[in-house]
């Protein structure tokens, strides 16, 4: 059966703004409410128990960037970042720019110990607190990271099965023995407000 879902479009606003010359945009804010959402080319039937979503009415939307479905949740920060970045590709350089870029603002911030590992998660502790997807078009890059300050890991048991392709650090732990948490600081979002600036494209890329 082949299944057609809406996009997520929360970040559209800042993707359209740097298309039409505004520069980078950033926003730092929390997630609105309990949601799935899978990558652009996310397979339903491996990655998501759409049944339970659709029961339990969460919403089941497709992101402009790849990896695998993942549930958001009013307890996680997402971070997103649309920025110029000349040509296309360079996929590997914005990847490692990027995160570093977002694991220092996060330090100048106050949050210590955090580092990457497989393709982009932050990790504390070998446990996962942030994953990032990415977007990438002539000249735009479009960047997400969600950091988890109080996740609720039971509700990506109940909707996500053991993901299809894991980081080697997964080691295959189910989601509970695997996700971690920042933990809840009131001034966290004020604090990364005041401490990112969007990064330079020609750093990234060099």
């Amino acid at each position: 059966m082949t299944h057609s879902f809406p996009p997520y479009d929360f970040d559209d606003a800042l993707i359209q703004a740097t298309r039409e010359g505004a520069g980078p945009q950033l926003a730092v804010r929390r997630a609105p409410r309990v949601m799935a959402v899978l990558g652009r080319a996310s397979k339903v039937e491996l990655e998501l128990h759409l049944d339970r979503c659709l029961a339990d009415q969460v919403p089941v939307l497709r992101r402009h960037g790849g990896g695998c479905a993942v549930v958001l949740d009013p307890g996680n920060l997402v971070v997103s970042l649309a920025m110029p970045a000349p040509g296309f590709g360079q996929i590997d350089r914005l990847w490692r720019g990027l995160t570093g870029w977002l694991l220092d603002g996060l330090e100048r911030a106050g949050l210590e110990g955090l580092y990457q590992d497989g393709i982009c998660d932050l990790v504390l502790a070998d446990r996962k607190v942030g994953g990032a997807a990415m977007y990438r078009a002539r000249d735009l890059v479009y960047y997400s990271t969600t950091l988890l300050l109080e996740p609720q890991v039971q509700l990506m048991e109940r909707y996500l099965p053991h993901p299809p392709r894991e980081p080697a650090y997964r080691r295959g732990r189910s989601h509970a023995e695997f996700v971690g948490a920042v933990g809840v600081d009131a001034d966290l979002e004020q604090r990364l407000r005041d401490t990112l600036r969007p990064p330079r494209a020609t750093g990234l890329l060099a």
